[in-house]
């Protein structure tokens, strides 16, 4: 237990801090890791004033022990940030505040004091403007990784990941390729061999639908049976590629643990219906371990004290049972 778990808060007008502060209060009933937040004290304490929550917040510092984290009270790393009201509209204004959270976040790692982190939602409309990015193409870019950050949805009963991520469908078909395929679906096999010491089953999804359209010039034949035929050959489990319209209702059937998406709301929107809070967005391909709730902002509902925290709660769990 010598390194802990930080969690960015994330956009401040947002439900980050109700979720946070929700979290907290159930982690008595729950095995943690020791954790602590990222974020801004004052506006910390603003929120829970609104939010009429009584949580007792720590100071901690850059250089903080372990048993600095043990306790009742909440630890926070403070990062100064001025907001007068405790919620306000969502805009660009929070972005350099959000980023330098990011950039301590990344010290942390660096100096080894921090297993992996949690950020907490963001707006990714605001924080990225259109550059039709996420915070998985943020991170793999910061470390020099373009095209191996790997967005996995998961939940213990299944998972899901897309080949391409927050890019316009019109690109899709363009962005797909063999070699993308073949060591996206390395790096999550190689993800469930080192957690869960298992070797996971995939369901590959064509891209058309029903998988009509299929040529020898088609998609599934030139990119994705390439594929399949490559990991085959690495002895990795792998079926496809499979119609996305009925791939979910044969799940069960074939035991598959992780489905392979060519487009993001071709595997999102079904397992988020399926799932709702209880799953996690994992982050793999990076020098360690990131994950978020698998929502976003709810800005709608912010300060009113109706968020649900399961999926924050899902993700403190997920780091505390890494070894």
């Amino acid at each position: 237990m010598n390194k802990a778990i930080a969690i960015i808060a994330g956009e401040p007008n947002s439900i980050a801090s109700e979720i946070i502060f929700k979290s907290w209060k159930l982690k008595k009933k729950f095995i943690s890791k020791p954790l602590f937040i990222i974020g801004s004290i004052r506006l910390l304490n603003l929120q829970m004033k609104q939010l009429k929550y009584n949580v007792k917040i720590k100071e901690v510092y850059k250089d903080f022990k372990i048993k600095d984290l043990i306790g009742n009270q909440l630890p926070v790393y403070n990062v100064e940030y001025n907001q007068k009201k405790p919620f306000e509209k969502i805009s660009n204004k929070s972005n350099k505040y959000i980023f330098k959270c990011f950039d301590i976040a990344h010290k942390f790692l660096k100096n080894k004091k921090i297993i992996g982190f949690i950020n907490c939602p963001v707006s990714k409309e605001s924080l990225f403007e259109k550059k039709h990015q996420g915070i998985t193409e943020f991170l793999s870019r910061k470390e020099n990784k373009k095209n191996n950050g790997v967005m996995l949805l998961y939940n213990k009963n299944l998972s899901v990941s897309p080949m391409t991520t927050h890019i316009p469908l019109s690109r899709v078909s363009k962005e797909i390729d063999t070699k993308k395929i073949v060591e996206k679906i390395k790096t999550i096999n190689n993800f469930y061999k080192k957690i869960f010491n298992k070797k996971p089953n995939f369901a590959i999804l064509g891209l058309n639908p029903h998988n009509f359209y299929i040529t020898k010039k088609s998609r599934e034949k030139k990119i994705i049976d390439k594929a399949i035929k490559k990991l085959s050959k690495l002895k990795i489990n792998v079926k496809g590629p499979i119609p996305a319209d009925s791939v979910f209702s044969i799940v069960k059937k074939y035991d598959f643990n992780v489905l392979i998406g060519m487009y993001h709301d071709q595997v999102l929107a079904p397992f988020k219906a399926l799932y709702n809070f209880n799953a996690i967005n994992i982050t793999l391909g990076l020098s360690y371990i990131r994950i978020s709730p698998d929502h976003g902002t709810a800005e709608n509902i912010a300060g009113k004290n109706i968020a649900n925290p399961e999926s924050l709660v899902q993700s403190i769990k997920f780091f505390s049972s890494i070894k």
